[in-house]
C-alpha cells in the first residue's frame, strides 16, 4: 500500500470514528387548513402525538402506522426536517469535523427565550442545534434520550448502532449507581434485570426504575 493510500485510509477511519447516529424523526409539510389536515390523517389511522397551540402558532404531529418517523404541520412552525441524537454535544462535534457549519447547541428558557448551551439537566427533547446544506436547506437536531409516553409502538426496543446502545447502557449504569446508593450501597445481584427494565422503559417513554 502506498503512503497516499495509507493516509487516505487513516483519514477515513478517523472520520468514521467521529460519526454520530442521526435518526430522521420528523418531516414538516405545509397545509392550508390545520383542522382539516388533522381530520384527514386521523381518518387514515395515523397516531396523533401532539396538538400544541400558542398565541401565534399551532403544531400537529402525527405518525403513520409502523413508522419510526413522524409528520408535523400547522401554523407558525419551522418547515425543516428533524433529526434526533442521543448526545447532541457529540453530534455537533462529529458534524463540524466532517465540514458542516453547525450552530451552537441551544435550549429554551421558561419564557420561550433561546439560550446558549444544552438544557442544564439534559432533559429529553430540550436541546437543539441546526445546520444547512450548500443549497440552504436547514436541518434541526434534537437530543432525545427518553421518549414521551405514546411516542413509540408498544414493546418496540431497538438500536441503530453499537454507539447508540453504548450510550443507553451508560445512562442505565449511572441510574443504577444511584439505585444502589439509595439501597445502602449494596451490590445489586439482579443488575442485568434492572438494566433491561431501564432500557425498555426508556425507549417506551414509561417511568424509569428507581
Amino acid at each position: 500500500m502506498s503512503d497516499t493510500q495509507l493516509r487516505s485510509e487513516t483519514a477515513d477511519k478517523s472520520l468514521g470514528a467521529l460519526a454520530a447516529d442521526l435518526k430522521l424523526e420528523v418531516v414538516s409539510i405545509p397545509v392550508a387548513d390545520v383542522d382539516r389536515a388533522k381530520r384527514f390523517y386521523g381518518g387514515l389511522g395515523w397516531r396523533l402525538d401532539a396538538d400544541i397551540a400558542g398565541d401565534n402558532f399551532r403544531v400537529i404531529q402525527v405518525t403513520p402506522p409502523g413508522s419510526p418517523a413522524s409528520v408535523i404541520f400547522g401554523k407558525g412552525n419551522t418547515v425543516a426536517p428533524y433529526l434526533i441524537v442521543s448526545d447532541i454535544v457529540a453530534a455537533r462535534a462529529a458534524l463540524a469535523a466532517r465540514g458542516a457549519e453547525v450552530s451552537e447547541v441551544y435550549h429554551y428558557g421558561e419564557q420561550g427565550d433561546r439560550r446558549s448551551g444544552p438544557e442544564p439537566t439534559r432533559r429529553s427533547y430540550a436541546s437543539w442545534l441546526s445546520f444547512k446544506d450548500p443549497d440552504g436547506n436547514e436541518w434541526l437536531l434534537q437530543e432525545v434520550t427518553h421518549r414521551l409516553p405514546g411516542r413509540v409502538e408498544a414493546g418496540d426496543t431497538s438500536f441503530a448502532s453499537s454507539r447508540e446502545l453504548a450510550a443507553t447502557l451508560r445512562r442505565a449504569a449511572a441510574a443504577h449507581g444511584e439505585h444502589e446508593k439509595r439501597n445502602g450501597g449494596q451490590h445489586d445481584e439482579n443488575w442485568p434485570d434492572w438494566y433491561a427494565e431501564y432500557i425498555v422503559q426508556e425507549q417506551a417513554g414509561k417511568p424509569l426504575p428507581t
